[in-house]
């Protein structure tokens, strides 16, 4: 039996449900109302005497799009946040998207190599052509960078849209400027040459937490390396026959009775016209390879920790676009490290000091962001000291303390809870942040060097002039780290207070926030950070 009666309204309905022309229509109505709006139920105005709600969103990068993980996240942080807003809370779920310094940067660079050209042909001079490059990133966001707030807005997040915020803003920038002075003068800041992972497409240094070890086929090569004074040879075991240029020295376990009676005499480096001594060190694995190996500080983090125990020379044989540098023999000079490596093997083969060649499976770092294999170098960079105490301040605690007692007291907890241990045990084994990054775009690094190379930190070319009247001033090229900058939005987007002016409603009503919800891949990269920051600048937890 069918009912042929026509009901009213029901012949214009789909058949299927099609959110498209829904959306369009409430996702803007909603926010030209200001549902969204922090305060007492999306009044826009905190209600005294209620308790307060707040949420950051995981800024996003300017150039990313929203993919599953985003809209698994942000729906827990809409239903939290809903729910508290219904409940009378002081709300405020706080939105924003982070400059992204080198993923931005490549963005941009792709569409000019189209076009045949690089950032370094858009000006006469270096500093006309970083104008103008940051001018045209400027551009592209402003085109492109609201990719994924637009799609934001389509799935409906209740975020407070008047609050967005983008980590290049000056109001932000004012902050990450001020903190950076703050550091300096608290002497946790400081510029020094150091080994760190260099990218060699990017030019720049990138972080531990950006590179990733991928196993690949490789070889150990066992080269001889003839005792000075005629009595034999040690054979050393090496993957990167190519850096032996930069040897200064071998080492052995000093409880190796194979080797113990050579230690402290010399060795001829082949293909070299030096000799280096034999060293001992606990680092040694008695049982890889021949149980000796090759020292080369400029060129190896491990060796590079030898290096400073010992005291070694460091020697660097590669440029900064990985090709081997003066410090090598001439007829190596010039050629990129991967056909440097062919030709020390065969120099090796030739002189009859390659003993032997293995397969060997070995782990080999490669930069997320462009796919290239990282290369450790000597360079000057800045970085933050993250264990070191600082005289000026009263706890008596290093950056990285505070945030480890914060979690251990229980005014940081993780969901779920093991996801400490991981916590705990990137914090206990914390190395100083670098910070410093050799790109074009971000937050260029508040420093100024006089004519002696003095260094003249301040908030801006001004105040760095009047701390050395008369003298011819330039700028750092450096930018900061991203995450330096995305570290400090618990109290950036809050207000923080500036020298001179008083805590804002918003810093004390919202920070601390209540609950984060992110991934677990960046506890490292923002979540830990964010924690140091904010515990060292505020006293509270973010």
């Amino acid at each position: 039996m069918s009912d042929t009666t026509a009901q009213p309204g029901l012949d214009s309905l789909s058949k299927s449900f099609e959110p498209a022309a829904l959306e369009a229509h409430w996702g803007p109505e909603w926010e030209r109302r200001g549902y969204g709006a922090a305060g007492f139920r999306g009044t826009g105005a905190p209600q005294a005497g209620e308790p307060a709600f707040s949420i950051q969103l995981p800024p996003p990068n300017v150039t990313g799009t929203l993919h599953m993980g985003h809209a698994f996240n942000q729906t827990i942080m809409d239903s939290l946040t809903r729910y508290h807003r219904m409940r009378g809370f002081n709300t405020a779920w706080v939105p924003g998207t982070d400059h992204a310094g080198i993923a931005t940067q490549i963005v941009v660079e792709r569409q000019l190599q189209e076009q045949g050209i690089s950032r370094h042909d858009m000006g006469p001079t270096p500093p006309e052509a970083r104008k103008n490059f940051v001018a045209k990133v400027w551009e592209w966001k402003e085109k492109s960078g609201n990719t994924i707030t637009t799609q934001m807005r389509r799935m409906g997040d209740s975020v407070d849209w008047s609050r967005e915020y983008f980590t290049m803003d000056d109001k932000l920038s004012k902050v990450v400027t001020d903190t950076f002075v703050k550091l300096y003068e608290q002497g946790l800041i400081y510029r020094g040459k150091r080994l760190v992972n260099w990218d060699p497409k990017l030019q720049s240094a990138v972080s531990d937490l950006e590179v990733e070890s991928e196993e690949k086929d490789g070889s150990l090569w066992h080269i001889a390396y003839p005792l000075a004074d005629g009595s034999g040879q040690l054979v050393v075991a090496t993957t990167r026959p190519e850096t032996m240029l930069g040897d200064v020295a071998v080492m052995v376990h000093p409880e190796d009775e194979r080797y113990k009676h050579l230690i402290g005499k010399m060795v001829n480096l082949p293909l070299c016209d030096r000799q280096i001594p034999v060293i001992s060190d606990d680092y040694v694995d008695k049982e890889f390879g021949t149980g000796v190996v090759k020292v080369t500080p400029a060129h190896d983090q491990n060796d590079y920790a030898v290096g400073q125990r010992h005291q070694l020379p460091m020697i660097c044989v590669l440029t900064l676009q990985a090709t081997v540098n003066e410090n090598a023999p001439a007829k190596y000079q010039g050629l990129d490290r991967f056909v440097a490596r062919k030709a020390v093997v065969a120099d090796l083969e030739a002189i009859g000091a390659l003993v032997e060649v293995k397969k060997h499976k070995l782990m080999v770092p490669i930069c997320t962001r462009t796919g290239q294999v990282v290369e450790p170098m000597l360079t000057d960079q800045w970085f933050v000291a993250m264990s070191k105490v600082s005289d000026q301040d009263p706890t008596g605690k290093s950056i990285a303390q505070k945030a480890i007692d914060a979690v251990a007291t229980g005014q940081v907890s993780f969901v779920p809870e093991n996801w400490v241990n991981t916590y705990n045990q990137w914090m206990n084994n914390i190395q100083d942040w670098c910070i410093s990054r050799q790109l074009w775009w971000g937050h260029q690094i508040p420093a100024w060097y006089d004519e002696e190379g003095n260094v003249i930190v301040a908030r801006n070319e001004a105040e760095a002039q009047a701390k050395a009247p008369g003298k011819q001033l330039r700028r750092d090229d450096d930018v900061l780290d991203t995450w330096y900058s995305s570290a400090l939005v618990p109290f950036s987007t809050m207000g923080w207070p500036e020298q001179g002016t008083a805590e804002t409603d918003d810093y004390n009503l919202y920070l601390p926030s209540s609950v984060l919800v992110t991934g677990y891949d960046i506890i490292f990269f923002w979540v830990a950070r964010m924690i140091m920051m904010t515990t060292h600048f505020t006293g509270r937890v973010p």
